[in-house]
């Protein structure tokens, strides 16, 4: 058994984009972190492939991946959500967060502030000072994403499609969230007020369970694996993709939590169109 094989190493490489993304989010960065969690995705896409291609599959590969996938799309988003809840639950502008003692970075080369709260949050918090409990939300991420990717480790049936949202889904789901809030967190107009909207507690905390108990659920979620390239029995594959190739030019940032949403509506449609082909076929054999 080969420890340092190709695939095992793009496994470790995509652990340390975790590492780094959540190092950059106790930082206050959370507006570079998830651009390192991007890379851990697609670091996490070739060690499988690459795995098949080498034939060099196996338990350990397996392990390593979840491992991995653990730090990555479980603790990381937990992380830079955590981060966004402690900004958005205690600091309402520059000012305030100065007043309370937190420390405020100017970026030179951006047109926003990232306010680094958590440390001051952390000490607060064990101190007895505050008892925001709302950023502790966010560690419902890492929480659930044990579980799946636990279950998925043993679930014979998740060999060609998901049984409940996957890790990676999830993650690139959130990480928009402080992508938009660095675009347009200061700046004027309706992505504005959107993105404001959506970041406060009333409405990301229902969010962040919602998406948190997908991940342990039994719907079924197809996955991006073709046996063949044909259009039978790859339809809802082929719209996946055709939209993402229309929405990524089109709305750039916002295309992120946008093709989550559409990949978790596909699967509901995908699902009740084979359950109905299900009813139909029991129907003739009836």
């Amino acid at each position: 058994m080969r420890m340092f094989n190709i695939p095992n190493l793009f496994t470790a490489s995509n652990l340390m984009c975790g590492v780094v993304a959540i190092i950059l989010s106790f930082s206050g960065r959370t507006d570079i972190a998830p651009y390192f969690i991007f890379l851990g995705a697609i670091l996490d896409f070739f060690d499988g492939f690459l795995a098949r291609l080498l034939k060099q599959q196996g338990e350990l590969g397996k392990q390593l991946d979840s491992l991995a996938d653990m730090v990555t799309f479980g603790l990381a988003p937990g992380i830079i959500m955590m981060q966004i809840l402690i900004s958005t639950t205690i600091c309402t502008g520059i000012g305030p967060c100065i007043d309370q003692g937190f420390q405020v970075y100017e970026m030179a080369d951006k047109d926003y502030t990232v306010v680094a709260t958590f440390n001051i949050w952390v000490q607060q918090f064990f101190t007895g000072e505050n008892t925001n409990y709302i950023p502790l939300f966010a560690l419902l991420i890492p929480f659930f994403s044990m579980f799946r990717l636990a279950k998925f480790n043993i679930d014979t049936r998740q060999a060609e499609s998901f049984i409940g949202l996957n890790t990676p889904s999830n993650t690139i789901f959130f990480c928009a969230f402080p992508l938009l809030l660095a675009q347009y967190g200061t700046a004027a107009g309706w992505e504005h007020d959107l993105i404001m909207w959506l970041v406060q507690p009333v409405v990301l905390v229902p969010i962040i369970i919602i998406m948190s108990l997908l991940l342990i659920s039994e719907i079924p979620f197809f996955g991006l694996k073709f046996k063949s390239f044909k259009w039978k029995n790859n339809e809802i594959r082929y719209i996946f993709l055709i939209s993402c190739g229309i929405l990524i030019p089109a709305l750039l940032v916002w295309s992120i939590p946008i093709i989550i949403l559409l990949y978790l509506l596909l699967s509901i449609i995908n699902n009740a169109r084979r359950g109905g082909q299900q009813n139909k076929t029991h129907e003739i054999q009836s």
